[in-house]
This record gives C-alpha cells, sequence and structure tokens, in this order.
C-alpha cells in the first residue's frame, strides 16, 4: 500500500454520513486528506468544517450563501464555489483520489455520473443514484475501470464478505432489516402515526429522510434495487429479513449452502472506514461488539402487506426499465409531503403507487429520459390529493 495520503471529496460533508466521515477522516489523518467539501444550505458547519479540515476548494449549493462562505474562508486561501454545476466541475478535479457520495436523494446522479467520468473511484452512500440509473452507472463504472465502494451498512456487510470470494457464484444475499419503529404493528395503527414517532429510529442515527425511508421500509427497498446493481444480482436472488437488533448487518450465501455474515454494533462510522480504507482494515476506537450483551439475536419475515413500499420497490425492481426512478422521485415527494403534514404515513404508499401507474414506462431509458421521467413524476406527485 501506497504512503501517499488518498484526498477525498465530501459531498454532502454536512449531512449525517459526512459529519461521521470527518471523524473517521479526523481519526487518520496519516491516511486522508480532505480535498473538497460540499454542502446544500448548511453553510455554518460548512464554514466550521472547511476551517477544522483546511479542503482544497468549498462548494455552497445555495447560491444565495456564496458571499457567507466566501468571506468566512477568504483569509484561509479555500477556493469557493456555489451551485449545482460546480458540484460536477469539483469532482473531476486531478488532486482528488477518491469521491464519496452522502449527497441525499436524486441531487447524488449528475455528480457521481461526472466523477466516474474522470475516473475517480467512488465511496456511495447515496443509494438513489444506483436505484434511478443503474444500468447507466455499472456500465460507466465498468468502461471507466472504476471502483464503487458501498457506505450503506448492509452493502458493506456484503461486500465485505464477498472480499476473497469474488470468483465464487452467490446464490443469494439476505438484506437485514430492523423493521423500523413501526415493526409489528398493522395497517390499522399505522393510519394514525404522527411524524414525530416516525423520526424515532430503534437503532441508528440517520437524517430524516432516511428515518422515515426506514419506517415505511422504503428504505430497505431503495437497499434491495442497489444491491441488484451492485453486486450483479436478479430480483429472485434477493431477500429480506427484519432483524430488530441490527448487529448481523446482511449475509451471503454460496452455491455449496454455506453463508458468511458481517457482524458489528450499529456504526456508520465503521462501513464508511472500510470503504475510504479498502482494502486495509484500519485500526478504530469504536465500541466492541459482546455477545453476552445480546444473547438473542431475532429473526422474522419482513410484512410487504403492512408495509407496501417494500413491494413496490421489489415490483418497480422486477419491471426495470425507469420503474425504479419513477419509484424514487415519487418516494422523494411523499416524504416531503408527509413531514410537512401534508398526507398520512400510509397514502405515502399510495402516492408511490398511483405515480407507478401514470408515469410513461421505458424499457432502455437514457440518461435524459430519467432526468424526465423524475422531472414528470415529482410533477404528479406534488398534485397528488388524498
Amino acid at each position: 500500500m501506497t504512503s501517499e495520503k488518498k484526498h477525498i471529496a465530501i459531498l454532502g460533508s454536512t449531512g449525517s454520513i459526512g459529519t461521521q466521515a470527518l471523524e473517521v477522516i479526523s481519526a487518520h489523518r496519516d491516511k486522508f486528506e480532505v480535498e473538497v467539501l460540499t454542502a446544500g444550505n448548511n453553510a455554518d458547519l460548512l464554514i466550521q468544517q472547511a476551517q477544522a479540515f483546511k479542503p482544497n476548494v468549498v462548494v455552497i449549493g445555495n447560491d444565495d450563501l456564496y458571499d457567507k462562505v466566501f468571506n468566512a474562508l477568504d483569509s484561509l486561501d479555500i477556493k469557493v464555489y456555489a451551485g449545482a454545476k460546480a458540484l460536477c466541475s469539483v469532482v473531476q478535479m486531478e488532486s482528488v483520489h477518491m469521491v464519496l457520495t452522502a449527497l441525499v436523494g436524486y441531487a447524488g446522479l449528475k455528480p457521481t455520473i461526472a466523477a466516474i467520468e474522470a475516473g475517480k473511484h467512488i465511496a456511495l452512500a447515496n443509494k438513489e443514484t444506483l436505484v434511478v440509473a443503474g444500468d447507466l452507472i455499472t456500465r460507466l463504472a465498468q468502461q471507466k475501470a472504476v471502483n464503487i465502494y458501498p457506505v450503506d451498512s448492509e452493502h458493506s456487510a456484503i461486500f465485505q464478505c464477498l472480499v476473497g470470494e469474488f470468483h465464487n457464484p452467490i446464490e443469494k444475499i439476505i438484506l437485514t432489516a430492523s423493521g423500523g419503529p413501526f415493526r409489528g404493528k398493522t395497517r390499522e395503527e399505522l393510519a394514525n402515526v404522527t411524524k414525530a414517532q416516525a423520526l424515532k429510529h430503534p437503532n441508528w442515527e440517520m437524517g430524516a429522510k432516511i428515518t422515515i425511508d426506514s419506517a415505511s421500509l422504503m428504505n430497505k427497498g431503495l437497499e434491495v434495487i442497489e444491491a441488484k446493481w451492485l453486486f450483479g444480482l436478479r430480483h429472485d436472488q434477493i431477500e429480506v429479513i427484519v432483524h430488530p437488533q441490527s448487529i448481523i448487518h446482511s449475509l451471503v450465501q454460496f452455491e455449496d449452502g454455506s453463508m458468511k455474515a458481517q457482524m458489528g454494533l450499529p456504526d456508520m462510522k465503521l462501513p464508511i472506514q472500510y470503504a475510504l480504507g479498502y482494502p486495509e482494515r484500519l485500526k478504530s476506537d469504536f465500541p466492541r461488539f459482546n455477545f453476552l450483551d445480546y444473547p438473542e439475536l431475532t429473526f422474522e419475515q419482513s410484512d410487504t402487506k403492512t408495509f407496501r413500499n417494500l413491494q413496490l420497490a421489489f415490483d418497480a425492481m422486477n419491471k426495470g426499465g425507469n420503474m425504479p426512478c419513477i419509484l424514487n422521485a415519487a418516494n422523494e415527494v411523499a416524504v416531503e409531503k408527509f413531514l410537512n403534514d401534508e398526507i398520512g404515513f400510509l397514502e405515502m404508499s399510495d402516492l408511490i403507487a398511483e405515480c407507478m401507474q401514470k408515469v410513461s414506462f421505458i424499457e432502455k431509458p437514457s440518461y435524459d429520459d430519467y432526468v424526465l421521467s423524475d422531472k414528470q413524476t415529482r410533477e404528479l406527485a406534488k398534485a397528488f390529493n388524498i
């Protein structure tokens, strides 16, 4: 392993994944250098991070905040840019070795494509990129000889189980789900759940969007589609099992029937560190798992009738084409409407199902088709009334 530091661009440095990635980098200053930091609207935290890590470049997505960020960092010789176009430019800089895409939602697609086109390896925390355009992204990564290292704990677990096994065909993978805060509840009970209840995840600390997705099991649905593309699987090779303790992060079953699992306490810093440091396992002071603290690890079947979003995601994956793109756009609007108290918890699924029925299906979409499908779906979803 070369002793040269890896220069990292973090897209979405002020979010949950971004801030934890900076903690990992802070603990391994001999291995990593922060080259680029970007944020959408959180200028204050972006400024603090830039002052602490002194990157070459920062980008603030919101043009109106450019002056504030520029004035705060001017004396530090840090270049400051603003807007979506700047994101796509900075990831292509020669000085960047790896891009951690920790943006939320569809916004991650364009800069990820730009980074792959420039031959940058990707640490992928933005699952929506592969959900929306998995075929396009995986083909482009192959053409450019770019590695995509998964940061989601479940996909990191599968990836870790496959190290040394890449020549052995996978029979199936099993993604584990905590079940979220509403595990075991009926549809009648879910009809009246509040935003505050949905934002209380039992095991993980995450941003609002992903926490709601976890409560509705859409997050697991998006992970199923992401896994198909990351590991080159058919839809019938992916299973979801509910594991409330979140200790086994996922499993791989091989053709001889043998299974491998990756285990540990729920802590996103571990998969982040593994992706940034691969192929090395870097020393950490993360809390250690003790079997005696968890005398029982339990498993249940996932309930796709009560939690329709998981079934809708499987349906979108089976249909292929632009259907996962439609699913994702509809879900992003549905979550926003739920967080704004415009629709109820179960109505998020109704909205998504309606968009999947009404937006034109395209079997072999181009990049422009994805952009148009996303736009049309959002317009339809925003007009959705109960």
